[in-house]
């Protein structure tokens, strides 16, 4: 038998906090498969070039995973189940490496300059990404 707790605020917060939990751990598992994917797909190995202190990669594959954070985390204050959260963390996070990866094409010579350390190539990439990140989680919320 479920014990009652003292107040209907710990009532709720003994229910909703597992869920919480559980949701926040989903989210976190589609981020770093979409990381793990999109260092994937890129041109660059932007890993490497981070770890030879290259910050123009630092700052592109930073710029990435918050874009990649931002229309999962829409997702996650829209969705009512799990799995409309699993549904819609997967199709935001086909649409940013599908629009991330066009960039990339779109920008020849793009990848290249980030790898050789020039920053400014870096901010144009993250700017894209960020702008195609909050426009998608406009729609995931309308």
């Amino acid at each position: 038998m479920a014990r009652e707790l003292p107040s209907p605020e710990l009532q709720a917060w003994a229910i909703g906090f597992p869920v919480t939990l559980l949701h926040a751990a989903v989210t976190l598992l589609i981020l770093a498969c979409g990381t793990g994917l999109y260092v994937l797909i890129t041109p660059h190995r932007e890993v490497q070039l981070i770890r030879e202190g290259n910050p123009a990669a630092a700052l592109s594959l930073g710029g990435m995973i918050v874009a990649l954070a931002t229309p999962l985390a829409v997702s996650m204050a829209a969705s009512t189940s799990l799995v409309g959260l699993a549904l819609w963390g997967v199709a935001t996070l086909f649409v940013q490496l599908t629009t991330f990866r066009l960039t990339d094409l779109m920008f020849r010579g793009l990848p290249q300059r980030i790898s050789e350390g020039e920053v400014g190539a870096a901010v144009i990439a993250v700017s894209a990404k960020l702008a195609t990140a909050l426009i998608l989680s406009a729609a995931v919320a309308a």
